[in-house]
């Protein structure tokens, strides 16, 4: 399986550390890559050199959240081929509805129970690991 550069934009550092935790326990050596906000993953994404396979996108951070983040990434000409999925706690239809009309590769609920969460990341990294993913 394919090594992934992964852009994880996660504002608590407590999902930071469990979806580390998540890569450590599966023995997975895929590259992670933080961002506490939008912001700040967007000055990683100007260096187009070196961009992410995939990005994993919390909705409720401060600053830029989710939704906002997403319209400025897919309104750049070369970041909106970047397969982004929404790894959140919101359940809101609404924002569901809108990241898919804005183009998301995929949305996903963090379970409560650790292993839930582990096998849902697995299971996710598993399948973007496989896919042919073009570099850009």
């Amino acid at each position: 399986m394919k090594t992934l550069n992964i852009l994880l934009i996660e504002d608590d550092m407590i999902e930071v550390m469990k979806f580390q935790r998540a890569i450590s326990t599966l023995q997975l050596n895929h590259k992670v890559i933080e961002a506490n906000n939008g912001e700040e993953a967007l000055e990683i994404l100007e260096q187009k050199d070196n961009l992410p396979d995939i990005i994993l996108l919390d909705l409720n951070m401060p600053k830029i959240n989710g939704i906002e983040f997403l319209n400025i990434l897919k309104s750049d000409d070369v970041l909106k081929y970047l397969p982004t999925i929404i790894l959140t706690t919101s359940q809101n239809q609404k924002d569901l509805l809108e990241c898919f009309r804005i183009g998301i590769s995929g949305y996903i609920l963090k379970p409560l129970k650790y292993e839930d969460y582990v096998l849902k990341i697995e299971t996710l990294l598993a399948y973007w690991s496989m896919n042919e993913l073009k570099q850009i």
